[in-house]
């Protein structure tokens, strides 16, 4: 697969960037030589030197239609999308371990008899609803140019092969956004719009714990591999480790 070297002349934004892997990834595509915008909730939220920090709650599409437009009267172009921005199902917000990092048979979270509706709504709408409006909103800039990407930062708890019990919200959240990953492919790939989900694994962040098995840098080498993809390359599949697996 031939990739980019340099992202120089390149607009990206990044959902999610004030910390963990979003971070990361803003970074690694900044010292690539991209336009970075870095969506925080908060402005008084910090960012990666060299990104320009936006105001971006993925739940509030006012935000996400004000940046559609400031990024279009900015810089008139927009190549790359990194939905990053997710939570997890605990009552502190720490993510579920994925299936790459999970211990066999530990079952995290509660069963969907006992999952609060007010988690549910709040998971499926920061995880699912979210990126759909984010996509909603931003797609139009993508298919501008040829070759415009979407990465969707999910989980190997999202796949089908792997519903073994536990996060009922966070399970379907990351199902729901693997099914957005497809359907953008299937709209928009004649277009020239890639558009790939990638599990990062588990990573020692403020939602993943301490005990992660992996370095933010590692959960955000494979996502920063698909942000550099150059037109023609695969569109439509779920990645870990820069390898395709089962959805």
């Amino acid at each position: 697969m031939e990739l980019h070297d340099d992202l120089g002349g390149q607009v990206a934004l990044v959902t999610g960037a004030n910390r963990g892997i979003g971070a990361q990834i803003a970074r690694n595509l900044n010292d690539l030589g991209a336009t970075v915008y870095a969506g925080a909730r908060s402005m008084n939220a910090e960012v990666p030197d060299g990104c320009e920090k936006v105001l971006l709650d993925v739940t509030q599409e006012g935000d996400i239609d004000a940046i559609a437009d400031g990024v279009f009267s900015e810089v008139g172009r927009l190549d790359i999308l990194v939905n990053n921005a997710g939570i997890g199902e605990f009552g502190d917000d720490r993510a579920e371990r994925s299936s790459a990092g999970r211990s066999p048979g530990q079952r995290p979270g509660d069963d969907i008899v006992a999952e609060p509706p007010s988690r549910i709504d709040r998971t499926l709408g920061t995880n699912l609803r979210g990126p759909m409006l984010v996509c909603k909103h931003l797609v139009p800039l993508l298919v501008q140019q040829d070759g415009g990407r979407v990465v969707n930062v999910s989980s190997g708890m999202g796949q089908l092969s792997e519903m073994d019990g536990g996060s009922p919200a966070y399970r379907v959240s990351k199902a729901g956004l693997n099914g957005l990953t497809t359907y953008l492919h299937g709209e928009y790939n004649e277009q020239g719009l890639m558009a790939n989900a990638v599990c990062p694994g588990w990573v020692r962040t403020d939602l993943g714990g301490e005990e992660a098995e992996r370095s933010v840098e590692k959960g955000a080498e494979t996502p920063t591999w698909l942000c550099r993809f150059t037109p023609g390359n695969p569109s439509g599949d779920f990645w870990r480790d820069k390898e395709r697996i089962d959805w």
